[in-house]
């Protein structure tokens, strides 16, 4: 029997001048009875940087790579779930959109999809460590933690990114659920193939032709999380094809088939997600607009 595990969770939306960078600002703050530890899955998810005083995660990808004992844990772009475990914590996340890697962490994007990273560690993430401490050490104080964290990035919004407006485009053009091939991506965006392949590997992280399969795959998922009583027939998606199509989907970016994934306990990714649409109007961030969420609080 899984212990009770009571959680708390806020979206913020990144400020007007900071917005098309991020898509929330979050605080979970999650306690487990007797000492416990729950686990869950990340879904397929854009960058995040997280911050955990208390309880620190041991996360573990479907390739088999493990990261723990890092209060700073990092992932890059993903496109494979991600179990981890973890005890009462209390952790600050901050969600990069793509033209938010490309501008505050500068590095290609796919060097990093799928990784799992101690932000304490890696060479790429040494500018956001005073963040870090600045979060992990201050007294618990939501509306100055805010406040620290636009001021940092406002600090770096000077950062010159090539071609911002066309990664936007590309960005506006994935997540319209009527755009459904990398030729209508790139018509929609106004870039020939060649570059929407190139963009989107240096800051999405993975092909037009991977990431639009994301797309598809977690608005079936974010339905179905949503309003369970749809059951996976009534959540699939329009643009698939049949029920086994999705059932190949789901192996291969939750690493189960779907009536797997549904009869697990979601203790955290469940109200995450309901607040998270709630607050943001979409379940899960890879849905956001190039413009942050949907309804921003």
């Amino acid at each position: 029997m899984s212990p009770d595990c009571e959680v708390h969770v806020r979206f913020f939306a990144a400020p007007p001048d900071l917005r098309r960078y991020f898509t929330t600002f979050y605080l979970l703050e999650c306690k487990i009875t007797d000492g416990g530890v729950v686990s869950d899955f990340l879904l397929p998810e854009w960058a995040n940087l997280r911050f955990h005083s208390g309880s620190l995660p041991v996360a573990e990808s479907l390739s088999g790579a493990k990261l723990d004992g890092t209060a700073f844990p990092v992932t890059g772009p993903s496109s494979r779930a991600v179990r981890f475990t973890i005890g009462s914590t209390r952790m600050w996340g901050i969600g990069l959109l793509p033209l938010g890697w490309a501008k505050f962490v500068g590095a290609a994007a796919s060097d990093f999809a799928d990784g799992l990273l101690d932000g304490n560690i890696h060479p790429a993430f040494a500018t956001f460590r005073p963040l870090a401490d600045d979060l992990l050490h201050g007294a618990d104080d939501v509306e100055a933690e805010l406040g620290r964290i636009a001021s940092h990035f406002r600090g770096r919004i000077y950062l010159h990114v090539p071609e911002e407006e066309r990664i936007v485009a590309i960005h506006a053009a994935l997540v319209d659920p009527e755009v459904a091939t990398v030729a209508q991506l790139a018509e929609r965006a106004g870039t020939s193939l060649r570059t929407a392949e190139r963009l989107c590997r240096r800051a999405f992280g993975f092909s037009p032709k991977l990431l639009l399969r994301r797309q598809r795959f977690i608005r079936s998922l974010s339905q179905f999380m949503l309003d369970p009583s749809l059951k996976w027939i009534g959540a699939i998606d329009g643009h698939y094809h049949d029920q086994s199509q999705f059932v190949r989907d789901c192996r291969q970016f939750m690493g189960m088939s779907p009536s797997q994934y549904g009869a697990l306990p979601k203790p955290l990714i469940g109200a995450i997600m309901r607040e998270r649409d709630r607050m943001a109007g979409s379940a899960a961030q890879t849905l956001d607009s190039p413009d942050g969420p949907k309804r921003p609080r």
